[in-house]
C-alpha cells in the first residue's frame, strides 16, 4: 500500500541505486534472504565493502559481523534492513544519526497486513521525511543493478547476469526473479530490476523517472497491479516519451466492474481495464498482456528504436512461417506490400528457380546447400523502397554446432547485412525457446543483434513498436484543462438533468441538437407537433428521469393531433402514478435513417474525464461496441476511435447507405468533450444517445447529464 505523495529528487534515487558501501542489517547464516543478499553482491562483483550487522552473532556469512551500524565506524550509504516489523524504525533512527542516507526494507508486516501495520509503515514514512532518508520498500526483495554490478537482491540471483538496455520496475516481488530467469534465457540485458514493495516512500513514478535519466537504459518495462498516482504517472510517461525512451507495461488487475455512473448508458462501457487501455494510449505506454510479451517487447524495442512505418518485408526459409507470419501481421495491423519491380528482378537472380518471389518470401530449403541465401536475400528485401522494416526468421544454433569457425563466420556476415541494412532488420526465431550458452557465444562473438522469442511474441512485439513509433512521431498536443472555458449554463447544476435541460444545455454550448418543445398540457403537445411538422415522437418528461424507454416513456410515429394527445395523456398519468414531479411531455420531429452513435463522457475517479464514442440507441449497453479516449481528445483522436469501432463500415456507408461525413462527425464529438471540460469538476456525466448521423447532418437526439 502506497502512502508517499511527494516524488524522491534524482539525486536521492541516484544515491540509492549507487551506494559504494553497503550494510546488511539483520544479517544471519538462518535467513536465506540474508544468504542470497550477500551473495549475490559478492557474485555481481560490488567492489565496495559489505558490512554485516547482528548483535548476537560474531561471524555471519563467513565473516565478521558488528553488533550495530554505529560499530562499523566508517561511513555507509546504504542500508538494506532484514530486521523484525518492530524494529524497524530504530534502525533507520540510529542510520540517520550516522548520515546514512539510503535504505532498503526487506521487511514485511507493515501496510498490507491491517491498520497496525499501515500505522508502523506511516511512522517509517514520516521519520524519513523528516530527516531526508530515502526508502525503498518495506516488504520488497530490494533491486539489481546489473550496469553497475550492484546487487541488494533477496532472492538468488542465477548466473549470468547480464547488463543491458531495459530497465525494469515490478510491484511484484516474487515475479521479480521469475521475470529476470526469462530475461536470462533470451539474453535480454537489463540496467535495473527493481521490486518495489509497498512503495512507502520511492514510487514506481520515483524509479522511472530515474530511468528517463539513466544512460544505460533505453527501454523501461512495468509490471503494475495498480496505477497508484494516475497525475504523477502521467507526467513521467511525457517525460519518457519526449526522451524516446518506451515504456512497456504489463498491467494486470482487469476488472470488469464498469465506472459506477447510475444513470448514464456511459457506465456499462466504461470499466476499470478499459480505461487504463485508454489513458496508456493517450501517453504513449506500449501494454502487453504476458510476462513474456513483456520482455520480449522490451528487448525488441530497445534493438530497434522507432519503427517509421507499418509496412513490412518478410524473409523467411520457410513457406508455413510465412503463413503465421502473414496472418498474424494482419492481426498487428501490419501490412506486407508487393515487392518493387526492381527487387523481383534482384531476388530472381539469386533464389532457386523452383522459388516463388512474394513477399512474404520464403527462400527456399535451398539455405540448407547455399548458407549465405537467407542473407543475400534480406540484403535486396531491405533495398526494397515499398517497406518500412523487414523481418528475417533466424534461429541462433542451441547445440555446438561441427564447425564452430564456420558457423561464426556465417553469422557474422548476417550481422554485417542487418548492421548495413537500409530498413531496420527485425530478427526473430521460430518458437519462444530459451538461447542456450553456445546461442549466447555466437550471438556475442558475432555481434548478431537480438532475436526476438517466437513469431507469435515477436509479432506481438513488432506491432507495439510500430504502434508506439506512430505515437512518437505525432506532434505533442496541447492539453486543455477543464473548466477554464466559460460554457451557458441556465440552472442550478445538481442532480440529474434530464433530456429538455441536458439538450438545452448542448444547444447552447454549439453542439447541434434535433428541435423540441416542451409540453405540460395536451394543448401545448398538439401545438408543438404542428409547429414541428408530423410525425413526431413524443418522449416522458419529470424530474431526475433517465432512461425514459426503460418505463415505455418514448411514444414514435404520431402521425396527428389525436394521437399526440392521447400519448401525451397516457404518458404523464403514468409519470404521475409513479409518484414523480415536474412532469410533462418532449414533443420532437421524427428522424429516420442514418447511424446511430452513443457520446458519452463520466468522470473516472483516477484518471479524470473519460470518452466512448461507439454505435448508439437502446441496443448500446448490448453490442458494447465502442471505443475510449482520456479528454481532451481532439477530431483527429475521435476520427481514429470510430475507425476502431466493429461498426466503423456502417458510417462508411456500407450496403448503399449514405457514407458519413467523418470530419464532420469528428468535429461534433470533439466539441462535446470541449464541453464536458469546461463544465468542470462538478460534472460526473455528460451522456448524448444517439447521435444521428446521416451523410453531413448531425445532431443530438437525446441527451443526459448528472452532476455530483
Amino acid at each position: 500500500m502506497s502512502t508517499a505523495t511527494t516524488p524522491v529528487g534524482t539525486e536521492a534515487m541516484h544515491a540509492l541505486f549507487a551506494p559504494g558501501s553497503i550494510a546488511l542489517v539483520g544479517a544471519t547464516d538462518k535467513s536465506g534472504w540474508s544468504v542470497s543478499t550477500f551473495d549475490n553482491l559478492r557474485a555481481s562483483g560490488f567492489s565496495g565493502p559489505v558490512h554485516l550487522v547482528n548483535p548476537r552473532t560474531e561471524v555471519v556469512h563467513g565473516q565478521c559481523a558488528h553488533r550495530s551500524l554505529t560499530e562499523i565506524g566508517e561511513p555507509v550509504d546504504m542500508a538494506y534492513v532484514m530486521v523484525p516489523t518492530t524494529a524497524v524504525l530504530s534502525v533507520l533512527r540510529e542510520g540517520a544519526g550516522l548520515g546514512i542516507r539510503s535504505y532498503v526494507v526487506l521487511t514485511a508486516g507493515f501496510g498490507e497486513t491491517g491498520p497496525e501495520g499501515l500505522r508502523l509503515e506511516e511512522e517509517i514514512l514520516d521519520f524519513a521525511r523528516g530527516h531526508g532518508l530515502t526508502v525503498l520498500g518495506p516488504n520488497g526483495n530490494g533491486y539489481i543493478n546489473a550496469t553497475a554490478g550492484t546487487t541488494p537482491y533477496g532472492l538468488p540471483i542465477p548466473p549470468p547476469l547480464i547488463g543491458g538496455p531495459v530497465g525494469v520496475v515490478l510491484q511484484s516481488g516474487a515475479l521479480a526473479s521469475s521475470l529476470l530467469g526469462f530475461a536470462q534465457a533470451r539474453n535480454v540485458g537489463l540496467s535495473l530490476l527493481t521490486s518495489m514493495g509497498n512503495e512507502t516512500m520511492v514510487s514506481v513514478t520515483d524509479v522511472i523517472d530515474y530511468l528517463v535519466d539513466d544512460p544505460a537504459t533505453k527501454v523501461i518495462a512495468l509490471f503494475v497491479e495498480s496505477v497508484r498516482r494516475p497525475r504523477e504517472f502521467a507526467r513521467v510517461a511525457r517525460r519518457a516519451a519526449r526522451a524516446g525512451k518506451p515504456i512497456v507495461a504489463l498491467k494486470i488487475g482487469s476488472s470488469s466492474l464498469a465506472s459506477h455512473t447510475a444513470q448514464a448508458h456511459t457506465g456499462a462501457l466504461v470499466g476499470d481495464d478499459a480505461v487504463v487501455d485508454a489513458a496508456f494510449r493517450k501517453l504513449g505506454v506500449v501494454r502487453v498482456r504476458s510476462l513474456e510479451d513483456l520482455i520480449i517487447t522490451a528487448g525488441l524495442l530497445a534493438q530497434t528504436g522507432p519503427v517509421r512505418g507499418r509496412r513490412i518485408g518478410v524473409v523467411t526459409p520457410s513457406g508455413g512461417a510465412c503463413e503465421v507470419i502473414a496472418d498474424r501481421a494482419e492481426q498487428e495491423g501490419l501490412t506486407l506490400p508487393p515487392f518493387a519491380p526492381g527487387t523481383v528482378a534482384r531476388l530472381k537472380e539469386i533464389l532457386p528457380d523452383f522459388a516463388t518471389v512474394q513477399n512474404p518470401l520464403d527462400v527456399t530449403g535451398y539455405v540448407v546447400v547455399d548458407r549465405t541465401l537467407l542473407s543475400r536475400a534480406l540484403e535486396v528485401v531491405a533495398d526494397d523502397p515499398g517497406v518500412d522494416a523487414v523481418i528475417l526468421l533466424s534461429d541462433l544454433p542451441r547445440l555446438p554446432p561441427a564447425d564452430l569457425a564456420l558457423t561464426l563466420e556465417h553469422f557474422t556476415a548476417t550481422a554485417r547485412r542487418i548492421r548495413e541494412a537500409r530498413r531496420p532488420v527485425i530478427v526473430t526465431s521460430n518458437v519462444l525457446t530459451d538461447i542456450t550458452e553456445v546461442g549466447r557465444q555466437v550471438q556475442r562473438e558475432a555481434g548478431f543483434p537480438y532475436v526476438a522469442g517466437g513469431i507469435e511474441h515477436a509479432m506481438t512485439a513488432i506491432g507495439a513498436a510500430v504502434r508506439w513509433s506512430r505515437t512518437l512521431r505525432e506532434s505533442p498536443r496541447p492539453e486543455s484543462v477543464a473548466g477554464v472555458g466559460a460554457p451557458v449554463v441556465r440552472a442550478e447544476t445538481t442532480g440529474v438533468w434530464a433530456e429538455h435541460r441536458a439538450a438545452r444545455l448542448l444547444a447552447d454550448n454549439g453542439v447541434p441538437v434535433v428541435p423540441s418543445a416542451l409540453a405540460v398540457t395536451e394543448d401545448e403537445a398538439v401545438a408543438a407537433a404542428a409547429d414541428l411538422g408530423y410525425p413526431v415522437v413524443l418522449k416522458a418528461v419529470a424530474d431526475g428521469l433517465g432512461h425514459k424507454s426503460d418505463i415505455g416513456g418514448v411514444r414514435l410515429g404520431l402521425d396527428g393531433p389525436e394521437a399526440v394527445r392521447e400519448a401525451h395523456r397516457e404518458v404523464c398519468a403514468d409519470l404521475h402514478g409513479r409518484g414523480l414531479s415536474g412532469v410533462a411531455t418532449l414533443v420532437q420531429p421524427e428522424r429516420h435513417g442514418g447511424v446511430e452513435l452513443l457520446v458519452g463522457v463520466v468522470r473516472d475517479p483516477a484518471w479524470g474525464l473519460t470518452m466512448a464514442v461507439g454505435l448508439g440507441g437502446v441496443w448500446v449497453e448490448v453490442l458494447r461496441d465502442s471505443a475510449l479516449r482520456l479528454l481532451p481528445a481532439d477530431p483527429e483522436e475521435i476520427r481514429a476511435a470510430l475507425g476502431e469501432l466493429r461498426g466503423a463500415r456502417l458510417l462508411e456507408g456500407a450496403r448503399g447507405t449514405e457514407p458519413a461525413d467523418l470530419d464532420r462527425v469528428a468535429e461534433v464529438v470533439a466539441r462535446i468533450g470541449r464541453l464536458a471540460e469546461e463544465l468542470g469538476p462538478g460534472l460526473e456525466s455528460l451522456e448524448v444517445n444517439p447521435l444521428l448521423v446521416r451523410g453531413s447532418e448531425v445532431e443530438a437526439l437525446d441527451a443526459l447529464v448528472t452532476w455530483n
